[in-house]
């Protein structure tokens, strides 16, 4: 996923006296030498990680943030020390960059803001914020290694205890940070897929209906409807207000297209450029080659690895196009939807706040993102939490993104 969730610079300064040069937990990255080739240890009883990524989640939220973590690392616990720490693609960051963010993350919300206690470790709020350190420069400065990280989440760990038996549970902020865990460990999972470093992920998304391409169309009636989430319940500010919208009646289809649909495409029709925008034949001509699935990708899986602009083209291949969110959102409220949460769906919608939209509880969560050619993407994918990709969660991304596990649902005007 994108790197939305950065650390905002905290207001509440520290206690006078904090000793601000402490240093990290473990020292930084290659400071215990570790041997490249050991096995990540340490963790106790891990879960089978396809398992964990969907796993139900206890409804509290001080409790569902105890198992996020379990899940974390069984997501992870199969890797190597310098798996851990190897940078895969400027694209991504080194894997223990994400596992210490999220510990800074979870230190500002719940201990520093909730509890009103000192930051653990305010010299590393710069490295551990994604606007202060980019993706591109992460596998180039000193980054805790990965006792210090897995160190570092514990230290934080306790003190959120310490505060929670104090002041209680916020339910709004112990659940943003744990849907913060689950969005980053989605973001280390494309890394991993990336490095070819977890062969459990080669299989999924898989495969959905043998007989179906993701061109089986549902017509659905036009009128007004609600878009976005409703009072009462966990959203982000992205989500929010819930408003009326009209909506002319529409086509889309049942599944996203598979991986033979997209094998057509790739082999009949990618180079043709009547099937492109300028934008999109422009990034062409600047590509590898075309990404798409896995080349060992079986013909009725779900296509994932799209980009948007192939997407796209693939859809004006068949005629057809990107349906908007707000069809997507009322198609997948209808319930007529196949498929949900394979993989992301490219929407034609350019990420932008609702009418009436306010930040919250800090704006470098969506409003830096508006109106700055970033696409929405829905529906979740197998590596989402269904408890984050509800069916009116935004997730949005560039339009040339292909590490994302992005495919699409094609769309159309009524026949």
């Amino acid at each position: 996923m994108h790197d939305a969730e950065a650390l905002p610079v905290p207001t509440h300064e520290p206690a006078a006296g904090e000793d601000r040069a402490r240093a990290a937990p473990g020292g930084p990255r290659g400071s215990r030498d570790p041997a490249a080739g050991e096995p990540l240890n340490g963790l106790g009883a891990v879960e089978d990680p396809v398992a964990a990524l969907h796993a139900p989640l206890p409804a509290d939220p001080h409790d569902a943030l105890v198992a996020v973590r379990r899940r974390t690392r069984a997501l992870v616990a199969g890797l190597t020390v310098e798996q851990l720490e190897r940078q895969v693609s400027p694209l991504m960051s080194p894997l223990v960059w994400d596992l210490a963010h999220i510990a800074a993350y979870e230190d500002l919300w719940l201990v520093h803001r909730h509890g009103q206690r000192p930051l653990l470790h305010p010299e590393l709020a710069a490295v551990y914020d994604a606007f202060e350190t980019p993706r591109t420069v992460r596998g180039d400065i000193e980054l805790l290694d990965v006792a210090a990280a897995w160190e570092y989440l514990a230290e934080v760990r306790s003190r959120v205890e310490q505060v929670v038996a104090e002041r209680g549970v916020d339910p709004e902020l112990h659940e943003m940070v744990l849907q913060h865990e689950m969005q980053h460990t989605e973001t280390m999972l494309q890394a991993m897929r990336l490095g070819a470093l977890a062969p459990w992920l080669d299989a999924l998304p898989g495969d959905g209906d043998a007989s179906a391409t993701g061109v089986e169309l549902l017509d659905l009636p036009g009128g007004s409807g609600l878009l976005g989430a409703p009072a009462g319940v966990f959203s982000y500010d992205n989500e929010r207000p819930r408003h009326e919208r009209a909506l002319a009646a529409f086509r889309i289809a049942r599944r996203p297209l598979t991986v033979a649909l997209w094998r057509s495409f790739a082999a009949e029709a990618d180079g043709d450029r009547r099937w492109w925008s300028d934008e999109g034949w422009a990034w062409r001509a600047r590509r590898d080659g075309p990404a798409g699935p896995p080349p060992d990708a079986r013909d009725a899986d779900v296509a994932c690895h799209l980009s948007w602009f192939e997407a796209q083209a693939l859809a004006a291949w068949q005629g057809l196009r990107l349906p908007s969110e707000h069809e997507w959102e009322h198609a997948a409220a209808s319930g007529v939807l196949d498929d949900v949460g394979r993989v992301w769906e490219w929407t034609a919608t350019t990420f932008a706040g609702y009418p009436g939209f306010e930040a919250h509880p800090y704006r470098e969560y969506s409003e830096v993102f508006f109106d700055r050619g970033y696409r929405v993407l829905r529906g979740g994918s197998f590596a989402a939490h269904p408890r984050v990709a509800t069916t009116t969660f935004r997730n949005w991304d560039l339009p040339e993104r292909q590490q994302i596990f992005a495919g699409v649902r094609l769309a159309g005007d009524a026949a």
